[in-house]
């Protein structure tokens, strides 16, 4: 029977760009069903001016029918938490990478919406580059860093800013012990944006959560270590078949 695996992105970049290499080598085992952010990738719909992570996880639903596995990156990754919080019936497991229940504070966010408002999304590619992207990176895979940076530049900017606010607002480290279904949280050693320290809390404050920490890399673990990631997330669904079996 086919499994349905429902992949989230992270701020800044498309579907393909922050999962493609991975879900390339999930399509023989799962549906996978990536979406985009508003005004991102292939989304090039009118950007709302205020946006929630619930707003985000309701389209999630939408999108496909019946029970999934979920995996997201960064913002991709609240929305994992959103839809565990909200519809548990619907999310089998969930593998969560480089995000947290809270990410940055508010001084962080409104700065960048500061920024993106005066220059637009292409002037955050430099110093992104340094941030999303483990030692050597570039260097290793330039076509699919490339790819991240070049999805960051062409961002639609009310889109990510809209998105940015979202993510500001959001909070669900009181409610984390809610989350009964099975969860692994997966970190970046390297990722400034959310340490190793605030995967562990999502993985320590949920029913059932296990930490894994990713040597190397920053905050686009789907892209940096694809093999790596999709092994977790066949991991994971192996042991949930297991279990119902």
């Amino acid at each position: 029977m086919t499994r349905t695996l429902v992949l989230g992105p992270s701020l800044g970049t498309s579907a393909d760009a922050c999962w493609g290499a991975c879900a390339a080598l999930l399509r023989d085992e799962f549906d996978v069903v990536a979406w985009e952010l508003p005004g991102h990738g292939t989304d090039r719909g009118p950007a709302p001016h205020r946006l929630t992570i619930a707003d985000l996880a309701t389209h999630v639903l939408d999108l496909v029918e019946g029970p999934f596995l979920y995996a997201g990156d960064s913002v991709g990754g609240l929305v994992g938490l959103q839809l565990l919080l909200d519809a548990p019936e619907r999310v089998t497991g969930a593998v969560l990478c480089c995000t947290g229940a809270k990410i940055g504070d508010d001084e962080l966010w409104r700065e960048r919406v500061a920024q993106v408002r005066a220059t637009g999304t292409a002037s955050l590619v430099t110093a992104t580059a340094d941030r999303w992207f483990g030692e050597g990176f570039v260097e290793r895979e330039p076509v699919r860093a490339s790819a991240l940076l070049a999805a960051l530049r062409d961002a639609d900017d009310q889109g990510y800013v809209a998105v940015c606010g979202a993510i500001a607002d959001f909070d669900v480290r009181g409610r984390l012990a809610e989350i009964t279904t099975p969860v692994v949280a997966v970190a970046g050693a390297e990722d400034p944006t959310a340490p190793p320290a605030v995967l562990a809390q999502v993985a320590d404050g949920v029913r059932h959560g296990r930490l894994v920490v990713l040597d190397g890399v920053g905050h686009q673990a789907p892209a940096e270590q694809p093999e790596e990631v999709a092994r977790i997330i066949q991991e994971l669904a192996k042991e949930l078949a297991e279990e119902s079996a």
